[in-house]
C-alpha cells in the first residue's frame, strides 16, 4: 500500500469520529469526511453492490481526487469501506478521476482516468488524461504494472488529450468495451469507443456520438451506454449548456439519448436529448445491471452550479437514492429501488381531502419519509360542482394553484407549486437555508395524459427526491434545513382534492 493511500485511510477513520451521524443522511451514500462528487464503479461484485466515488478527504472542497468506497446488500443500508485509490503514481499524480468497474477473472477491475501533466516543447506544462486500471478483491486494489492502458495518443488526430475522461466499461460476447467522454477542436462534445479482449490491450473503434450542432454543451462527461427495453441508451453530462425552455437549465446538465445500436458496425442512431432530472442537484449519473435484471442508476446529488452546505459541516456531498430504470412509451421512467419499501413504517393515509388556503394533516410530517400526494384532476372537482345545483359553483371551486411545503417551520420551508392551467411545477428552496447566491428555483412542464397528478417525495434529512406520475419525471434537490423543521403544509387558491399516503423510513 502506498504512503498516500495509507494516509487517506487513516485520516478518514480518525476524522469521521468527529462527525455527528445524525446530521448526515440515513439511507443515502454521503461523504465519510471531506468532499465527494461523481459516483464511480457502480457495480456488482461477489453478491454485493459496490459504489465508489470521487473523493477528497482532506477538505470540504474539491481537491486531488481519490476513490472513496461503499458497499451494500440492499441499496438502502450502506457500509463505508476504506479509500480504494489515491493519486500515488506518476501517471495519476494530479488525480484519480471518474471511471467504472467490472468483474473479470474473479477479481474486480477499476477503470479510471489518471490525470498528470506533460511538458510541451515550449516549456509549458499541459494536463494529460489517460485511462488506467487497478485490480482488487472488493476492498484492496493494486494498480496494473502497465498503466495507462488507453492514452490520448490512440484518439483521432483532432481529439483532445486534455479532456479525455470518465471511462464506462462493459462486456459483450467475450469483448470488453470502453466508452470515454472527449471533445475535439471542431466538436465540443463527443464519446469515443474502444474495445479489448483482455482489458490490457485496447484499440480505438469509433466516435460513437457527438455534439455536431454545438447546442449540447462543450464536454460530455461521465458517459454510460446500455440496452433498455428494445432500445439502447446513451447517458452523458454535458458542461456549460444553455437553457432550452424547461427541458434544460443553464450550466451542467445530465441527459440521455435513446436510439438503435449496431454492435457490429458500432453505429448509434440517436433521438433528441432528454433531461434525466428536473431538479436542482443531479449530475454524473451511472448505472449498473443487477443480477435480477434491473437496470439501476445513481447520481451525485449536487452539481457544479450549486454548493449547498451547512456552516461548520465537515463533510460535503451525497448520492441520490438508486433508481430503477424502465423504457416505455418512448422514454425512460425512474422509480426508487423497491427495497426502500422494506423500511416503510407507521403508515398514515387520508382520502378525498379538500384543501383550502392552508391545511396540515395529523401524522403527516417528518424528514425521513416516503410521502405520496395525489391531486385530483380538475374535471372531477367540476363534476362535483355541477351536481351541487349551483351554476356558479364551478368557477368558484376549481383551483388554479396548489402548493406543498416540506421541511417547514416558522423560519424554513421548501415549496413545490403546481400551476394547473399552465401544467408547470415549480421547485423553490429559497427559504430552505441555502446561501443567497445558490440557484434556488426551477420549473418543469408536466404533459402526462392522465387523470390525476401523483407526486411521490422521498425525504432523507437534507434531501428531497420527487417522482412525478410514477416516474415519468423526477426532480432532486438538497436542502440544508435543520431537521427540527419537519412540518408539511398543503395550500390551494380554490378547491383542490388530494389523497395522501405517508410512511416513516425506519432503519
Amino acid at each position: 500500500m502506498s504512503e498516500k493511500l495509507e494516509k487517506a485511510r487513516l485520516y478518514e477513520i480518525e476524522e469521521a469520529k468527529n462527525i455527528p451521524q445524525e446530521e448526515k443522511p440515513a439511507f443515502h451514500v454521503s461523504a465519510p469526511v471531506g468532499w465527494i462528487n461523481d459516483p464511480n464503479g457502480f457495480s456488482v461484485f461477489k453478491g454485493k453492490v459496490h459504489l465508489f466515488y470521487q473523493y477528497h478527504p482532506y477538505s470540504r472542497d474539491w481537491g486531488p481526487m481519490h476513490w472513496g468506497h461503499s458497499v451494500t446488500e440492499d441499496m438502502i443500508r450502506w457500509e463505508q469501506l476504506p479509500t480504494a485509490l489515491a493519486p500515488d503514481q506518476e501517471y495519476d499524480r494530479e488525480g484519480c478521476f471518474s471511471g467504472s468497474a467490472i468483474e473479470a477473472d474473479g477479481k474486480q477491475a477499476l477503470i479510471y482516468t489518471g490525470v498528470t501533466t506533460e511538458k510541451l516543447p515550449d516549456g509549458k506544462e499541459e494536463v494529460r488524461q489517460n485511462q488506467c486500471i487497478a485490480w482488487g478483491d472488493g476492498k484492496d486494489y493494486v494498480k496494473a504494472e502497465k498503466n495507462p492502458v488507453v492514452t490520448g495518443d490512440m484518439l483521432p488526430e483532432k481529439c483532445s488529450r486534455v479532456d479525455f475522461r470518465d471511462p464506462k466499461i462493459w462486456e459483450d460476447n467475450g469483448t470488453y468495451h470502453m466508452l470515454v467522454g472527449c471533445r475535439s477542436e471542431e466538436i465540443p462534445g463527443q464519446v469515443v469507443l474502444f474495445s479489448s479482449k483482455d482489458l490490457k490491450e485496447w484499440k480505438f473503434e469509433t466516435i460513437l456520438a457527438e455534439n455536431s450542432t454545438g447546442e449540447i454543451g462543450v464536454m460530455w462527461e461521465c458517459p454510460d451506454f446500455f440496452p433498455l427495453g428494445d432500445k439502447h441508451v446513451l447517458i452523458c453530462s454535458p458542461q456549460h449548456m444553455r437553457a432550452k425552455g424547461y427541458e434544460f437549465h443553464n450550466g451542467h446538465n445530465s441527459l440521455y439519448f435513446t436510439g438503435d445500436y449496431d454492435s457490429e458496425k458500432h453505429t448509434f442512431e440517436k433521438d433528441a436529448p432528454v433531461s434525466l432530472d428536473y431538479g436542482l442537484d443531479f449530475y454524473a449519473p451511472q448505472t449498473t445491471l443487477l443480477p435480477d435484471g434491473r437496470r439501476v442508476m445513481i447520481a451525485w446529488m449536487k452539481s457544479w452550479d450549486s454548493c449547498v452546505i451547512k456552516e461548520k459541516q465537515r463533510w460535503q456531498g451525497m448520492m441520490t437514492l438508486p433508481r430503477e430504470l424502465e423504457y416505455r412509451d418512448g422514454k425512460i421512467w425512474q422509480m426508487p429501488v423497491r427495497e426502500i419499501e422494506n423500511y416503510r413504517k407507521n403508515r398514515c393515509c387520508y382520502e378525498n381531502v379538500k384543501v383550502g388556503e392552508s391545511l396540515s394533516l395529523e401524522g403527516v410530517r417528518g424528514r425521513m419519509i416516503d410521502l405520496t400526494v395525489e391531486l385530483q384532476n380538475a374535471d372531477g372537482i367540476m363534476d362535483g360542482s355541477r351536481n351541487s345545483g349551483n351554476p356558479n359553483q364551478e368557477a368558484l371551486d376549481v383551483y388554479n394553484e396548489f402548493r406543498i411545503e416540506l421541511a417547514r417551520n416558522e423560519e424554513y420551508t421548501t415549496v413545490f407549486t403546481y400551476d394547473r392551467k399552465r401544467q408547470i411545477l415549480e421547485i423553490d428552496r429559497t427559504w430552505s437555508g441555502v446561501q443567497r447566491d445558490v440557484v434556488c428555483t426551477r420549473k418543469l412542464q408536466i404533459t402526462d395524459d392522465r387523470q390525476n397528478l401523483k407526486l411521490r417525495f422521498i425525504l432523507d434529512r437534507s434531501s428531497i427526491e420527487l417522482f412525478i406520475n410514477d416516474g415519468s419525471k423526477t426532480a432532486t434537490t438538497v436542502i440544508p434545513t435543520p431537521v427540527e423543521a419537519d412540518e408539511i403544509l398543503f395550500h390551494s387558491d380554490g378547491n383542490a382534492v388530494i389523497q395522501v399516503e405517508k410512511y416513516d423510513i425506519v432503519l
